[in-house]
């Protein structure tokens, strides 16, 4: 005997959604951050389309952790196993399954079972790594039974812009938030801190024609693949979640900026914030536009920073009308 004990705990939610939905909302990992709270990022690192490793980075007790989750998919029993190291944890591992029953057309029993090795209490561990169960269980929920609005309320949108310039530049820009105040101007305050390397804190104070408004968000960057994703942890109005990333991609004839944006709407604030009469296809154009326009706005500046430093650092021209190449301009 190795004298190995291991704590078992068994959650069942029932969802009004069909089993169909609810497994692809379990199986898409991508997702997760846009109807669990704690998510901030998944990232896929290996995947077969039945075996999958994730990076996943989280909120657990209010600070950025990150670990690697192994998943193995079974579409037609529609369970999902996975196994985990908790981080900050003296666990070796957190493993369960999760399993999807339908119990009608429309009706899904949900049941998560889990086991946690070589600590004797459970609830104590679910309390120390944050786990937060019951509540990710409830979010999932929700937003698995709202299935025939999905399409409606989830929105996802794009802007590029081309630079004639450093991708390292224009990726600067983007990865100095804190320095936005002094540089973007509709951008009043910003409380930036950078609690890891690559991991990013930010609140935003942003002015409107309307005022101002505050959001907050977590990053995380990877500047040698030149992306920054994001999870706004403190949203616009009219938005149950926003999820975002910046990407800056050189090639031979210059920089590509692309700003990636996934919004989840909140419709039962759509009347309060747009007035009696708005309806869903208002809020989702309200939303692309003012999300659109302050994503461009930072593209702009990202691209004028950039092509100014390649304008300063462009020799000037001899007296003989020629550059530092000796070809004649």
């Amino acid at each position: 005997m190795t004298g190995e004990r291991v704590d078992r705990a068994t959650y069942h939610v029932h969802v009004s959604a069909p089993a169909g939905v609810v497994y692809a909302v379990l199986a898409d990992a991508a997702k997760l951050p846009l109807y669990c709270s704690q998510s901030v990022h998944v990232e896929c690192l290996e995947s077969d389309g039945e075996r999958e490793r994730l990076r996943m980075w989280s909120l657990v007790g209010g600070q950025v952790k990150s670990w690697i989750s192994w998943r193995h998919l079974d579409q037609v029993e529609r369970r999902l196993e996975f196994r985990q190291k908790l981080p900050g944890s003296p666990l070796d591992s957190v493993r369960g399954v999760l399993s999807v029953r339908p119990e009608g057309p429309h009706d899904t029993e949900l049941e998560l079972r889990y086991g946690l090795d070589d600590l004797p209490d459970t609830q104590w561990v679910e309390q120390a790594a944050g786990l937060d169960i019951r509540a990710q269980l409830t979010q999932l929920k929700s937003f698995a039974e709202r299935w025939t609005r999905l399409d409606d309320l989830v929105l996802s949108f794009e802007d590029s812009i081309r630079v004639h310039g450093p991708a390292e530049l224009a990726y600067d820009f983007l990865y100095r938030a804190g320095d936005w105040p002094e540089l973007v101007p509709d951008v009043a305050r910003v409380a930036f801190a950078e609690e890891a390397p690559g991991v990013q804190r930010l609140t935003l104070e942003r002015l409107t024609e309307n005022g101002s408004h505050t959001t907050a968000a977590v990053r995380i960057c990877f500047p040698h693949a030149g992306r920054i994703v994001y999870k706004q942890t403190e949203t616009l109005p009219l938005l149950a979640a926003h999820t975002g990333e910046w990407s800056v991609v050189p090639d031979e004839t210059g920089t590509t900026i692309t700003s990636k944006q996934t919004v989840v709407l909140r419709e039962q604030d759509i009347t309060a914030v747009l007035g009696p009469g708005a309806d869903l296809a208002d809020a989702r154009r309200q939303v692309r536009a003012t999300l659109g326009r302050n994503s461009l706005t930072l593209l702009t500046l990202a691209r004028q920073h950039a092509e100014s430093a390649v304008r300063m650092l462009t020799p000037t021209t001899s007296a003989g009308g020629r550059g530092a190449t000796g070809e004649r301009r």
